[in-house]
């Protein structure tokens, strides 16, 4: 008799190559996507976001540590929770209020206030964070416990520096584009630091042996 496959198995063995977005390094899926499959195979799943006070706010603030959202996910009387920060495009978390941060890189990196559409874009994360934990597209967040990377986007001036120093190569444009394609990222704005520093010192090696 074979034997029937867990909701782990079922749901790790889907490829959803095709619907995972990069963006500064990282790997997201498409929330639609991964509910679709889920319900697709386990129609009677369903899921909870979590509230908070008498106001039922989707969310957990401290002025210290910024915003949590909550999601819990629940298939054939097996549930299990997730939680994820609000953040922002370079992954710090956000706050009530607009701080900065230092790094080896550059000094008084702003981090905008959290909006309502920072929080609903966060809960979404954490539900496909959550269905993760029945197996569907888990290995996407294999490393994410290791040591944090300089992850902030540059600043438009670092785009035009860029752009100036890829000009003195010949057939710039395609220098340029497979520097992209390099980094898994559209446009020279999808860089971070860490990727332009590096690129830079690659320029800079390959001009000198010029």
């Amino acid at each position: 008799m074979k034997k029937e496959k867990s909701i782990f198995e079922t749901l790790f063995n889907i490829n959803v190559g095709e619907h995972i977005e990069k963006k500064n390094g990282l790997s997201y899926l498409s929330w639609p996507f991964a509910w679709a499959e889920v319900k697709k195979i386990f129609p009677d799943a369903n899921y909870k976001v979590k509230l908070f006070g008498e106001n039922n706010l989707p969310y957990v603030y401290d002025e210290s540590t910024g915003y949590m959202v909550f999601t819990s996910v629940t298939i054939n009387d097996l549930t299990h929770e997730m939680w994820l920060p609000v953040m922002d495009n370079s992954n710090k978390s956000m706050k009530s209020v607009k701080y900065t941060y230092d790094t080896n890189y550059r000094k008084n990196v702003p981090v905008e206030p959290a909006s309502m559409f920072d929080i609903n874009k966060a809960i979404m994360r954490c539900l496909v964070k959550n269905l993760s934990m029945f197996g569907l597209g888990l290995y996407i967040y294999a490393g994410e416990d290791l040591p944090e990377k300089e992850s902030e986007k540059i600043l438009p001036s670092d785009v035009k520096s860029l752009k100036k120093v890829i000009s003195n190569f010949e057939n710039a444009e395609k220098l340029q584009s497979n520097m992209l394609k390099n980094y898994n990222v559209k446009n020279m704005e999808d860089l971070n630091v860490k990727q332009y520093t590096e690129i830079l010192k690659k320029l800079n090696d390959w001009k000198n042996k010029e």
